[in-house]
């Protein structure tokens, strides 16, 4: 009798925990902050060497950073988008440094850069840039602390007033407006919309990955913009109303470029191509039917790089754009290039988002999501450029095969399987 009251009080422990588990409210909130620094600060572009660091020209229209927090009472967790090219080593652990109090750390917080080629010069942000190459980025301390303050700027602001939350991700294929510019017939198709809404139904932020270069202005344009991505951003908020925000990141982008319309200013050819992509982003948003519990979890592993090397073409591509001598080349893949970086996975809902410090070449990224999906996430998605770029990350094959993409590969042939191993390795738990 005593046994089978034991056993009894047992199991509705056990029943009375699985409740408690699943009826922990995830709570949200998002905010936006303007990133456009003043032109006072004759601030460089950067996607392009032929630049040459010039100051930009005037303000096109204005870039943003874009925060989401969520909590689920145990655990928090900071999604952080914004419209620049990238982000060298040193930014993220200058802005946990300066978070570290609230609760931050390395493992809640992903930077996800849309890599617009006619926004904020990522060598200008890096303070291991001594090397004063104006085709690569000359390195502006006021600018680095500029970014810096405004990306804890953001988290500080949704980390607030965080209210219950629902959720929901849906994915369509979409044609023909993605190539592989290697000439190689991979790329990815999927656009996948997340839509998070808080209880009381009003729209909170509607997250999308599209897999593309945002390089549809090339060096001549020299006015600050947030490219194809703010064009698609600033749309579909205008569509859906309501105070949305709208946040998007880019997958694995090392050889995608976009199909752009033909026709026009850059610029012009850039907002056709954004309002094309809300359209279709549209269109999957609302098929999308939130739900109020959802898996939430999160994963992060550092990574052990291989040897640091420069492609034995490098003076023939890349080298040759950004004027890199011999010498400098050694003090980039001395100085410049980290030994190591990390890998960062969420898992929220049916998305999964596994992040890639770099350039990711498309059929890695697949193989990636391939091995989600195989483990049952229904929308994984890579993040790219997540926290830092170290460089292009390609296969053996493509690296050995060389052209533009190796010769800004500073690791060598095996830089690609080690990326993907750490990459499956980090998200596996979360799909679990």
């Amino acid at each position: 009798m005593k046994r089978l009251f034991t056993l009894t009080i047992s199991i509705m422990l056990i029943l009375t925990n699985m409740s408690i588990g699943k009826n922990i409210e995830l709570k949200a909130n998002a905010a936006v902050v303007d990133l456009t620094p003043p032109l006072e600060m004759k601030f460089s572009l950067g996607g392009y060497g032929a630049r040459m660091s010039k100051p930009a020209e005037g303000i096109h229209d204005r870039i943003w950073s874009k925060a989401l927090v969520l909590n689920d009472g145990e655990k928090k967790f900071a999604l952080v988008t914004m419209d620049i090219l990238g982000l060298p080593p040193n930014v993220k652990p200058a802005v946990i440094e300066k978070l570290a109090e609230s609760g931050w750390l390395l493992e809640n917080v992903l930077l996800l850069s849309s890599h617009s080629h006619a926004s904020l010069d990522m060598s200008a942000l890096n303070d291991k840039n001594m090397l004063n190459i104006p085709q690569i980025g000359i390195y502006q301390p006021e600018l680095l602390e500029f970014v810096v303050n405004k990306l804890v700027q953001v988290i500080k602001l949704a980390d607030s007033e965080l209210k219950p939350v629902s959720v929901g991700t849906e994915k369509a294929t979409v044609e023909g407006l993605n190539r592989n510019r290697r000439g190689e017939k991979v790329s990815d198709k999927d656009l996948t919309v997340t839509r998070i809404d808080l209880k009381s139904g009003k729209p909170l932020v509607a997250l999308m990955n599209w897999t593309a270069h945002p390089t549809i202005m090339d060096d001549d344009d020299m006015w600050l913009s947030g490219g194809w991505p703010g064009y698609l951003q600033r749309e579909l908020e205008a569509w859906i109303g309501d105070g949305i925000i709208a946040m998007y990141y880019n997958g694995a982008q090392g050889d995608q470029s976009p199909v752009r319309p033909k026709g026009g200013s850059h610029y012009e050819q850039a907002e056709r191509y954004g309002r094309l992509m809300a359209k279709k982003v549209y269109q999957v948003y609302e098929k999308i039917n939130p739900k109020t519990e959802s898996i939430f979890k999160y994963n992060y592993q550092e990574i052990a790089l291989p040897k640091r090397v420069a492609h034995p073409l490098f003076k023939a591509t890349g080298g040759a754009e950004y004027n890199i001598t011999d010498e400098a080349m050694q003090m980039i893949l001395g100085v410049m290039c980290p030994d190591k970086s990390m890998s960062s996975a969420l898992r929220l809902g049916d998305l999964m988002i596994v992040g890639a410090p770099g350039e990711l070449a498309c059929h890695l990224g697949l193989k990636v999501k391939q091995k989600m999906s195989a483990s049952g996430i229904k929308c994984p998605t890579i993040g790219g450029f997540a926290n830092e770029w170290i460089s292009y990350i390609l296969s053996s094959e493509q690296y050995e095969k060389g052209g533009y993409e190796a010769s800004v590969s500073f690791y060598g042939p095996e830089l690609g399987k080690t990326i993907v191993e750490e990459m499956i390795e980090v998200a596996t738990p979360l799909a679990e």
